[in-house]
């Protein structure tokens, strides 16, 4: 038995619950009398909704096809060697559960050697490799066809990427060496770092043809047999590849420097991962592959025994698999359809709403507001995103005429919302004027009809409380900008049915949309922790810290931007009302900082200007500041600012706002993009024993977003 045949042994043991991949070897006979060929399949035996993946038997079995075509080349009997994979899928990569099982560094070593040594071996065959990537290629699926001679792809390939660092770790079987050596420095950091670090951005296949990690494209609908074909001019020699010489210069250090510096915008060296990656392409320059595997092994197994990753992991499967069976939702069967949607308001929120809802449903959207020059304008937002969607090609001109024929806009709520079946409000503010627009609404909406609320803090009780059917009221709290954050806050209020909140959850998978039950709290989730978050970080600030020094002091964290940046994105005048709000409510918790009211009352949009093109503290919002003299370290403040917010999750989790931490974490990645290397935050909380300094005890129990005990 050879030493890679029990290494996979030996992990297969450790993870009894794989869903294994065949390689099923066929063989073939090629145009233009090229001879004999060994195909290679890679299928787990499931339709393309099952991904194949790379666990330690499913590498075994790759192991044994190459066996029978490693002898069949040494004999002659075949002239190449193709692999592919079922319809759709390529293959996506290791199989994460498997890792999430492995709590010793050689165990994880093992993982590492076990794909290189398998993988390599179709470099050092007999006779040519080809690689026919037919669809979804990630990670190591990438990465097997790096390993052979030539490669084809698909143009209708959907997804194609190094996904690693994006979740904590780095492309371990041969990317980081491999890649850089075929398409040069520059644009493998791109792949790797870039792609990754930018919400695991996917390439289509034209663009990996243009990288210059496809050698030749094909049509989607032959294209398995036009890469035959190909394959046979080149075993002909009709066909030859060219590939561009890889500047092993200063270009190529000057590509790290570059990865390097978006890490360094992304993570703020808060994550490794990024940084491993980035050292083993600066040593792959001189083209040593096999130091270059022996880097990636070693940079496998000490960030599969890390946090980092397995937080990642638990993000991943956060936004993959509790999203998809949101936790507490009622029956989906009790959900009435939605045939018809009214949206109250025509403002820019409300407008957004619309066009989604009708992008989504494709049923008819009627909008309404106080007078007609802003119903038409809403309705004129709405025809102007579809024309920008047909200008894209995103959708042809019948689906043009069709989505613009399904909007309107009326003054009469009667006329508009007579027949309607789920009605969202987007108007100001304030609780009494929802109030009235929701007895306004019930007063001519049908009885069935679900009156939603698009509230970021008011109560969703207090709201429906005038109402005849204070059942049918819903909290449907979207994230700004509408059309790319994915999550939805659905709140319960107290007298919400079932039959309501079912059918909000209904509406909500129709839009595509990440939901999540929320309790009617104040602010509900991620609005709540934000604020708690940014109210100590103005505290801070107040009490006399420079903005610099309290803005630095969470770079730690990798947030998408600073506390400022992002109270400037949010709008300062929201985030003092929603302060207001929750200052109300826990007033021993959350404070009013008057610079920010001052910052708001001097119609201030932020605190910076940015005409150097860097932010800048404003000089006119310096003037306005007033601190006192207490001045606090980087360190000092962050420890102040997380204590504060893993007291808020603890005392929320006590309340019941949501039903687990793993909610809340959902929340934040994909209703504040809080990182997802991270996790969200209370694996970090947990990594840096914040939770137990404040709370007591850990948010998650050991082995959910760490390494098992």
């Amino acid at each position: 038995m050879s030493s890679t045949t029990e290494l996979l042994k030996g992990a297969a043991e450790l993870f009894p619950g794989e869903v294994v991949t065949q390689a099923h070897v066929r063989h073939l006979d090629l145009p233009f009398g090229a001879g004999r060929f060994a195909l290679i399949t890679l299928d787990n035996g499931l339709d393309h909704t099952k991904p194949t993946t790379f666990g330690p038997q499913s590498l075994a079995n790759l192991n044994a096809a190459i066996d029978q075509v490693e002898q069949e080349a040494a004999d002659g009997t075949i002239t190449g060697i193709g692999i592919t994979g079922k319809p759709f899928i390529f293959a996506v990569g290791a199989d994460l559960k498997g890792v999430e099982l492995l709590s010793r560094h050689e165990d994880a070593l093992a993982i590492g050697k076990g794909g290189h040594d398998v993988f390599r071996r179709l470099s050092g065959l007999a006779v040519p490799t080809f690689a026919y990537y037919n669809g979804a290629a990630m990670g190591g699926g990438v990465e097997v066809g790096l390993h052979c001679t030539y490669r084809t792809v698909s143009k209708a390939l959907p997804a194609f990427s190094l996904p690693e660092v994006f979740l904590g770790l780095v492309p371990g079987w041969g990317g980081c060496a491999l890649l850089p050596n075929l398409i040069g420095a520059d644009r493998a950091v791109s792949v790797i770092i870039e792609n990754s670090l930018n919400q695991n951005r996917q390439l289509k296949g034209k663009q990996v043809f243009e990288l210059g990690i496809a050698d030749a494209i094909f049509e989607g609908a032959d294209f398995l047999e036009q890469s035959l074909v190909w394959t046979a001019n080149v075993l002909k020699g009709s066909v030859t590849v060219d590939r561009a010489e890889v500047d092993r210069g200063d270009a190529w250090d000057a590509a790290v420097a570059r990865g390097r510096a978006i890490a360094d915008s992304k993570v703020h060296g808060a994550a490794p991962a990024a940084y491993r990656a980035l050292d083993i392409i600066a040593a792959a320059k001189d083209g040593d592959l096999s130091a270059g595997f022996d880097a990636e092994d070693q940079a496998l197994a000490d960030l599969i025994m890390g946090g980092e990753l397995r937080s990642g992991i638990y993000a991943f499967n956060l936004v993959q698999k509790r999203a998809k069976r949101p936790a507490g939702a009622p029956d989906k069967n009790l959900a009435r359809p939605v045939t018809k949607v009214g949206v109250v308001g025509a403002g820019l929120m409300a407008s957004q709403l619309a066009l989604l809802f009708l992008r989504r449903l494709e049923v008819p959207v009627v909008l309404t507001d106080i007078d007609q020059e802003r119903v038409d304008k809403g309705v004129g937002y709405v025809h102007a995103e579809i024309e920008k969607l047909l200008g894209k090609g995103r959708i042809n001109q019948d689906k043009a005429n069709r989505l613009k024929g399904l909007v309107s806009g009326v003054l009469d709520k009667a006329e508009g919302f007579a027949d309607a079946d789920f009605i969202i409000e987007a108007v100001f503010e304030e609780i009494g004027v929802k109030q009235q627009v929701f007895a306004e609404v019930e007063a001519v909406a049908p009885a069935h009809a679900i009156l939603a609320t698009n509230t970021s803090s008011l109560s969703v009780t207090e709201m429906a409380s005038k109402l005849k059917n204070p059942e049918r009221v819903v909290g449907f709290h979207f994230f700004n900008p509408v059309a790319i954050l994915p999550l939805l806050e659905i709140v319960r209020g107290e007298q919400t049915d079932d039959a309501s909140l079912a059918t909000a959850f209904g509406v909500a998978r129709k839009l595509k949309k990440t939901a999540v039950l929320v309790k009617d709290a104040p602010a509900f989730v991620v609005n709540r922790i934000l604020t708690r978050f940014m109210g100590e970080i103005q505290n801070v600030i107040d009490e006399g810290t420079p903005v610099e020094v309290a803005e630095k002091a969470v770079e730690p964290l990798g947030l998408p931007m600073s506390p400022l940046v992002l109270l400037e994105l949010v709008g300062p005048a929201i985030g003092l009302h929603v302060s207001e709000t929750l200052n109300r409510s826990f007033p021993e918790r959350f404070t009013v900082s008057q610079n920010l009211a001052a910052v708001v009352k001097a119609g201030k949009r932020g605190f910076y200007v940015y005409d150097s093109g860097a932010p800048v503290l404003d000089p006119e919002v310096a003037a306005l500041l007033k601190q006192g003299d207490t001045v606090l370290t980087e360190e000092q403040t962050r420890d102040r600012v997380l204590d504060a917010v893993a007291q808020e999750i603890g005392l929320m989790l006590d309340e019941g706002v949501v039903a687990e931490a793993q909610d809340i974490d959902l929340c934040l990645i994909t209703g504040a993009g809080w990182p997802f290397h991270l996790g969200g935050i209370t694996p970090y909380l947990d990594r840096e024993g914040v939770s137990q300094r404040v709370n007591g005890k850990p948010f998650l129990a050991q082995g959910v977003a760490s390494v098992p005990a």
